[in-house]
């Protein structure tokens, strides 16, 4: 499903050493395949291509504009919650056409910059919402196509925080309102409520919870058609599972076989909103070792990378896969992780330089032995990885490398700290008083 291979007792990425971009592009860096960002986007595509579906990248999940390029040149649209993101799709090459703007606070200047763009859709998740689009419309004189977030209250049995589609969660409108809002606002001369958006959670490793969804969407769907509404738009979203532990997440095929049967024949223009499932196997985070040391029980190695860099095992208690770039012998065989030799290993927690207690990658992990300068790849790291680093305790961002074949280039480079300050600096003598 990825790129990332143990050959002769060392990890590549595609056909480079991992340790030669380590020594490039220092440490911690994140690096990505670009043959696994296209093999799952094209698997998704092949799965659900009965549906001729708009496949709008989740552009939070790993925004570069140099991957995004990559999934536009592919045919791919851009689904973006942000003004921000709104730019990255643009940037990227991004067909506006094909861009869904979701979010439940969007502002004024952003909407106005979706409508002076042109995009597709605007992902409606209130009623107010969608009668401030109206006026905005009306201000600029532009017309504008909306799908109306609903949520069918399924449990997608992910995080809490990733819970989506649940009633009582600050996304979208009740399924049971909904038929009032397209009564309300419904006919408007400039916007045109024309879909339905559901997007349950991230990640959703069962199919069951979109069979679920997308059941009670047709449902509402046909009841609005039968008042008289146009509807020819059902985004489902995203939120298809990856592999953080070994093979957890169904397949494209496997989503597919049990969604695309709903929908075939309908009648409407299906999207999709993948980020996850394209993004996550695609990239690992490398750092090195920096100390080891014992205290108590615990022993501890601790890294040049922390929770700044990749916050998802704090934030949600998420599991990485962490395994040295050059194992010691008899660690590691062609396979990562999944012929590893237990005997010789020692319980460690893998954790980082930030001053917080929080600041781990793993925890209570088995580890071959290391030493002070060894290379870890913490893997399934390209989703909400840099997308959601930060620069806490004033550390710079880290790197981003592409690896296409047996070539590597740096995409995002290393921040310095006179990009830290640089917005500091700028503002002085600004402001009143």
């Amino acid at each position: 499903m990825d790129h990332f291979h143990y050959r002769n007792g060392e990890l590549h990425a595609e056909s480079v050493r991992v340790a030669d971009i380590a020594t490039a592009a220092g440490t911690p860096c994140y690096v990505y395949s670009a043959a696994t960002f296209g093999d799952h986007y094209d698997r998704l595509a092949a799965a659900f291509a009965p549906l001729e579906p708009l496949i709008c990248y989740s552009v939070k999940s790993c925004p570069n504009v140099h991957i995004c390029r990559l999934l536009a040149q592919r045919g791919g649209g851009f689904d973006v919650v942000s003004g921000g993101e709104l730019h990255r799709a643009l940037a990227a090459g991004g067909d506006p056409a094909r861009i869904v703007f979701a979010g439940v606070g969007k502002t004024d200047d952003e909407i106005l910059s979706g409508l002076d763009a042109g995009i597709g859709w605007f992902n409606v998740e209130s009623e107010q919402e969608l009668e401030n689009l109206q006026r905005l419309c009306e201000s600029r004189g532009r017309s504008a196509r909306a799908a109306l977030r609903v949520n069918p209250d399924v449990d997608p049995r992910t995080h809490l925080y990733t819970t989506t589609g649940t009633k009582e969660t600050k996304f979208g409108v009740d399924i049971e309102r909904a038929r009032r809002v397209f009564d309300a606002y419904g006919r408007h001369r400039l916007v045109r409520p024309c879909g339905l958006h559901l997007h349950i959670g991230s990640p959703v490793n069962s199919v069951e919870p979109y069979v679920g969804a997308i059941r009670k969407g047709l449902a509402l769907i046909d009841e609005l058609r039968g008042a008289g509404f146009e509807i020819d738009t059902l985004d489902i979203g995203g939120g298809f599972g990856a592999h953080y532990r070994h093979t957890e997440a169904p397949l494209a095929a496997e989503y597919a076989e049990a969604i695309v049967p709903l929908l075939r024949g309908r009648g409407l223009r299906v999207i999709l909103e993948p980020g996850r499932s394209i993004a996550a196997n695609a990239g690992i985070l490398v750092t090195r070792v920096l100390y080891l040391k014992s205290s108590g029980e615990r022993t501890f190695v601790i890294c040049d990378a922390g929770m700044n860099d990749l916050i998802r095992p704090a934030l949600y208690e998420a599991y990485h896969f962490v395994w040295p770039v050059r194992p010691p012998p008899g660690f590691v065989t062609d396979d990562r992780g999944e012929q590893m030799v237990i005997d010789g290993t020692q319980v460690v927690d893998v954790v980082g330089p930030v001053c917080e207690s929080g600041d781990f990658l793993a925890l209570n992990r088995p580890m071959p032995p290391l030493r002070r300068g060894d290379l870890l790849a913490v893997f399934a790291a390209g989703a909400y990885g840099m997308s959601m680093a930060s620069n806490y305790n004033s550390r710079p961002r880290p790197p981003e490398v592409l690896v296409g074949g047996a070539r590597f280039r740096t995409i995002r480079r290393r921040e310095t700290y006179a990009d830290l300050v640089a917005p500091e600096m700028s503002a002085d003598g600004q402001g009143g008083g």
